[in-house]
């Protein structure tokens, strides 16, 4: 069962988990997060906005034409509030930062800095706790690109653990998962209400940080 955060007539916010994809990774897949979602509530979704296979956390389906382009220009327009958290090796010295380092794709997939043809990007953090080892902060981005958090971390030498695409594969395959989850996101609603939800933690990401 998909964990629902919200459901109104016109949208659903669920809970997705790390490890489905949000939308069609192939015809008739079965397996993604919309067509789950569409089994369950007897409906079908109509996904606003994406989250990598590999992060889990807070997303929102729109439920009819009308709600889905509202949401979208929501989102197009950065109407749309989301933030994350995200264990990452190595100890972060400042509490809270900025960064803006251009992004653009290399090729099979794979983005990265780049200064000179990037696109303009930027990421808010601050640091909720440090170990010896590792920092959990929360993040905020600006804009909305592709891997984002997952480039601009390991950009400043601080790669999200179990993130094997942008860190040592030897050492991120210890983990379980990618540690990088969606905590909460803040928009106005197509009826005019606003959504407010905040520092919802998966159960698996919870169990990881223990650890």
């Amino acid at each position: 069962m998909i964990q629902i955060l919200h459901h109104d007539a016109d949208c659903v916010a669920v809970m997705k988990p790390a490890g489905v994809a949000a939308i069609p990774e192939k015809r008739d897949d079965q397996s993604c997060l919309s067509a789950l979602l569409s089994a369950q509530l007897g409906t079908p979704v109509m996904p606003v906005h994406r989250l990598d296979k590999e992060v889990s956390g807070v997303m929102i389906y729109a439920l009819h034409p009308e709600a889905h382009r509202f949401l979208n220009m929501a989102f197009e327009q950065r109407h749309v509030h989301k933030t994350y958290q995200a264990l990452v090796h190595g100890v972060m010295p400042e509490d809270q930062g900025v960064i803006t380092r251009p992004i653009r794709e290399f090729g099979s997939g794979r983005m990265g800095v780049d200064d000179l043809k990037g696109k303009p990007s930027e990421t808010r953090y601050s640091v909720l706790k440090r170990s010896d080892r590792f920092t959990l902060a929360e993040l905020s981005p600006q804009t909305g690109r592709r891997h984002q958090l997952r480039v601009h971390l390991y950009s400043i030498g601080h790669p999200i653990v179990g993130d094997t695409r942008y860190g040592d594969k030897a050492l991120q395959q210890g983990f379980s998962r990618l540690m990088l989850t969606s905590t909460g996101i803040d928009l106005t609603l197509p009826s005019g209400k606003r959504l407010l939800i905040e520092n919802v933690i998966p159960s698996d990401f919870a169990a990881l940080l223990e650890k």
